[in-house]
């Protein structure tokens, strides 16, 4: 079964609600006393939602059985890629303003920024392998290549917690339902192993 366009126009539009609020309150002026860290904690937190949402996928398919589910995979990866991506324009343009010498020194010296900027340069390539072309061209390494995103899934939650410092309880919630998501998937994986094991056993038994 197929998801109708239709639907996925409506995730698409969706998607793009916490960007048309982010520009809106930039034009209204009503991002607080500090816009600009405003800006880069509103788009990084959109960015893990992004992700948490992308590894829920395969959970939530199995428990509904809604295969569908799968269809819509990519699209809301990409959407983590492009939140990341505005993530990183506002720390460049406007909390560093371009000064290219002061960005690659606080990359290389600010471990919650070099956790962050790992974690952008992990989520290039699935980007660029995103299509079914570098689906059917890469085969099985796809999915390995893809695997990353457990990776990079862990790397966001490290940079939120490095970040914050003090108020730590909202990136502990965050690595709270990436463990839940994490260990749901260990127990499926547990499963299909056991499986396989069990099924030449019946096949002789049977035979």
């Amino acid at each position: 079964m197929r998801v109708k366009p239709v639907y996925k126009a409506v995730l698409f539009l969706a998607c793009l609600v916490p960007l048309g609020v982010l520009v809106w309150d930039a034009v209204t002026a009503n991002l607080g006393a500090n816009p600009v860290e405003a800006l880069l904690h509103r788009s990084g937190d959109w960015t893990l939602r992004f992700l948490l949402v992308v590894l829920a996928v395969t959970p939530l398919r199995r428990l509904t059985g809604w295969n569908a589910l799968v269809q819509l995979r990519r699209m809301l990866g990409l959407f983590a890629f492009f939140y990341a991506c505005v993530h990183f324009t506002v720390y460049m343009a406007l909390d560093l303003q371009f000064d290219w010498g002061f960005i690659g020194e606080d990359i290389a010296k600010r471990p919650y920024i070099t956790v962050g900027f790992t974690a952008l340069l992990l989520l290039l390539p699935l980007a660029a392998t995103s299509t079914n072309k570098m689906m059917r061209r890469l085969g099985r390494r796809w999915k390995r290549l893809h695997r990353l995103v457990y990776l990079i899934g862990v790397l966001g939650v490290i940079h939120y917690y490095w970040l914050v410092k003090a108020d730590v309880r909202e990136p502990l919630i965050y690595a709270a339902i990436l463990a839940g998501l994490l260990g749901v998937r260990l127990i499926y994986a547990a499963r299909g192993r056991s499986q396989a094991v069990k099924s030449p056993q019946v096949g002789r038994v049977n035979a």
